[in-house]
């Protein structure tokens, strides 16, 4: 049974750092494209980040550009998210998916997700 486990939410201040870890139960996860969203009660899921299974493609969504970074290591199965420069409006909760085509990751339809980790910016 395919497994995302995301880790590494918690609690910091504004302008502070945070980095989640998704760790993948995928037997061949360096074929796979993988995507990080976030998601609060009043917004629907949006695209944080995505990364190719190459790691030579990378989109992020405008607000992050800049303070997060996507990456990934294929010899642990594990994809990363360093979250620099936190502001409040990035408190949600963060998922990590995965799908073999790119554009089913970029457009929130992968076929494999995580539960998702909290993450939350005190101002």
């Amino acid at each position: 049974q395919v497994q995302l486990v995301e880790s590494g939410g918690g609690w910091v201040q504004a302008g502070g750092s945070l980095r989640l870890s998704c760790a993948a139960s995928l037997r061949t996860f360096s074929s796979y494209h993988m995507g990080w969203f976030r998601q609060t009660p009043a917004q629907e899921r949006e695209l944080v980040a995505a990364i190719r299974w190459s790691g030579g493609s990378i989109d992020y969504a405008d607000s992050v550009k800049g303070r997060f970074t996507i990456s990934r290591d294929n010899a642990k199965n594990t994809v990363y998210l360093q979250m620099n420069s936190l502001k409040p409006e990035d408190t949600a909760v963060y998922y990590c998916a995965a799908d073999s085509v790119f554009r089913t990751v970029v457009g929130g339809t992968a076929h494999y997700w995580g539960r998702g980790t909290q993450v939350t910016v005190s101002s």
